[in-house]
């Protein structure tokens, strides 16, 4: 039996968000960009099984759609990269459409079989399914980018995912490897967050109006803005899901979202020291997009064009 559109229960069993996947072009630079940002040494990739072992469908057809993966435990999310072949699948698709970025987020779930269908009568199709070809397990991609901006994914193993950390690490960038938060741009604050919190099973979160401009002093590509905007936060168990609606002043949520649509925006990472971690990356080629205050005064924020390498933007946090 299924659950109702009224009943507050995660869609997937559970909220726990495990997963950030990013499709990518080139896997053994962007395998080497993101083990020099969480301190580990560069891992390697392995190729996905052909249509005999993997049996990719996609969009109801089968497919000869193989894809080089990494994953990369942290503290929090398991980060994926994905560098598809020529194929048809949700990945080549994305690549081709979107280009380089994140693709999906993903949950562990007992039998996508119970689950899959409490997924098509909220009105999110089924897109792609395949077998693990490491392991025995399999996932579907469910529609869910209209109202989520991305995809979700379900993971379905014979034993438990591995989420042990790297043992032979050294110091990342950042000082940290810990992703705090996923961030996403959307028209409609209202509408996404009542998709987010059926998604999970949450209560709404109160939304959060940006601060006085004497507060946040604000500044967007160099010029002092206010930024307008109002946002929500919605925590999961690793990973907290910040959605932000942009207002009519200059801000890097505005451009992205007249240049980009609605999507992801950024992940995060908390740091101690913001400057030297601005200067860090400003002499490494990455300079900031947009800093100010937290609109309760209580941090200060940097996010960073760090797109070209790691195929979103990263923002420093520091929190007083």
């Amino acid at each position: 039996m299924t659950e109702s559109l009224t009943e507050k229960k995660p869609l997937a069993g559970n909220n726990v968000v495990n997963q950030i996947a990013f499709v990518v072009r080139d896997i053994e630079q962007a395998s080497a960009a993101f083990a020099k940002l969480l301190g580990i040494p560069k891992p390697n990739w392995f190729l996905t099984g052909d249509h005999n072992v993997s049996k990719v469908v996609f969009r109801g057809q089968p497919s000869g759609s193989r894809s080089k993966l990494v994953f990369i435990n942290t503290p929090t999310v398991q980060i994926e990269l994905i560098e598809p072949n020529q194929d048809p699948g949700t990945m080549r698709e994305f690549l081709d459409t979107v280009g380089e970025g994140i693709h999906h987020i993903a949950f562990d779930v007992d039998s996508i079989k119970a689950r899959l269908p409490v997924f098509e009568e909220n009105g999110y199709p089924l897109l792609q399914s395949g077998e693990f070809t490491s392991s025995d397990g399999r996932y579907v991609y469910v529609d869910t980018f209209k109202e989520h901006k991305t995809l979700v994914e379900l993971l379905e193993s014979a034993e438990p995912r591995d989420t042990a950390l790297p043992t032979d690490v050294f110091t990342p960038l950042l000082g940290t490897n810990k992703v705090e938060q996923l961030s996403i741009v959307v028209k409609d604050l209202d509408a996404a967050a009542e998709a987010y919190c059926k998604l999970l099973g949450v209560e709404v979160p109160p939304v959060i109006q940006s601060g006085p401009s004497e507060l946040t002093q604000v500044v967007f590509e160099r010029e002092p803005t206010e930024a307008k905007s109002k946002y929500m936060f919605i925590n999961t168990p690793l990973l907290q899901l910040e959605l932000i609606e942009p207002c009519d002043s200059p801000s890097t949520w505005k451009k992205h979202l007249e240049t980009q649509g609605e999507g992801v925006h950024h992940i995060s990472f908390v740091v101690n020291d913001i400057e030297e971690k601005v200067k860090l990356l400003e002499d490494m080629g990455y300079p900031v997009i947009q800093r100010g205050n937290f609109w309760n005064g209580k941090g200060r924020y940097a996010y960073m064009d760090t797109t070209s390498t790691y195929k979103v933007i990263i923002e420093l946090l520091e929190r007083f």
